[in-house]
C-alpha cells in the first residue's frame, strides 16, 4: 500500500471511529443520604400535616392557617410556579409573579389539607423511594385502612441549598402540578395573567367561605 492509500485509510477508519456515539453516561443516582434525606423530609410533612388536621380543639380555620404554614416551608413555591406556568411565566411582570405565587401558594395549601382530611383516621404509610435523572426523589406513600386504603399519594422532591422541598404532588398516579399547569394555560390564554390571579383568588375565598365550621 503507498504511503497515500495508507494516509487516507488511516483517515477513513479514524473518521469511523469519532461517527460512533460514545456511550451515554447517566446521570448519579441519589446516594443513600440523598434517600434519607427527602424520605425523612416526607415523614416529618404527613406527620405534621395530620397532627394538625387531627386535633379537635382547632377550628377549620385554624387548621386551614397550619396547613398553610407547613406548606410555606414544604413546597417551593417559585419552582412550582414555575413549572405550573411554563412559558407563561417569562410574560409576567414581577408584581404579577409575586401575585401569583401568593394565591398559588393558599390554593395549593387548601387543596394539599383537603385531600389529607380525607385520610385523617386512616394511617399513612410511607413507601420506597424513586430516584430521576436530574436529582429528584419522589416517595411513594399509601393509606392504610379504611374506605382509602391503598391510595397512593406520592411526593416529588428537590433538593435546594441542602434542604428537600416538596415540588408535586402525585395523586394515585396524576401530577398536581400538570393538572394544575392544564387549568392555567386555558386561563391565561382567554383573561390574561390577571385574570388567572383574580380566577385564583376568587376560588381561594369560595373554598374558605365553604369550610365546615
Amino acid at each position: 500500500m503507498t504511503t497515500s492509500r495508507a494516509l487516507q485509510a488511516a483517515a477513513a477508519a479514524l473518521a469511523a471511529l469519532l461517527a460512533v456515539p460514545a456511550p451515554a453516561v447517566p446521570a448519579p443516582a441519589a446516594d443513600a443520604a440523598d434517600l434519607a434525606g427527602a424520605r425523612s423530609a416526607v415523614e416529618g410533612i404527613v406527620a405534621e400535616a395530620l397532627d394538625v388536621l387531627r386535633d379537635g380543639k382547632l377550628s377549620e380555620e385554624q387548621k386551614r392557617e397550619g396547613i398553610e404554614r407547613i406548606a410555606d416551608k414544604t413546597f417551593d413555591f417559585d419552582r412550582i410556579s414555575k413549572l405550573v406556568l411554563a412559558r407563561n411565566w417569562r410574560k409576567l411582570s414581577a408584581e404579577q409573579r409575586r401575585d401569583f405565587i401568593d394565591a398559588f401558594r393558599r390554593h395549593l395549601s387548601i387543596t394539599y389539607g383537603r385531600r389529607l382530611n380525607r385520610f385523617t383516621k386512616e394511617a399513612v404509610r410511607i413507601g420506597h423511594s424513586q430516584d430521576h435523572p436530574n436529582g429528584d426523589v419522589t416517595i411513594k406513600t399509601k393509606i392504610v385502612g379504611g374506605q382509602a386504603d391503598g391510595v397512593a399519594l406520592d411526593y416529588r422532591m428537590r433538593a435546594r441549598d441542602g434542604k428537600w422541598y416538596a415540588i408535586d404532588l402525585i395523586i394515585e398516579g396524576v401530577s398536581m402540578i400538570s393538572n394544575f399547569r392544564s387549568q392555567v394555560q386555558e386561563i391565561v390564554s382567554t383573561k390574561g395573567a390577571d385574570g388567572l390571579i383574580d380566577a385564583l383568588r376568587e376560588k381561594n375565598k369560595r373554598e374558605t367561605m365553604h369550610e365546615p365550621g
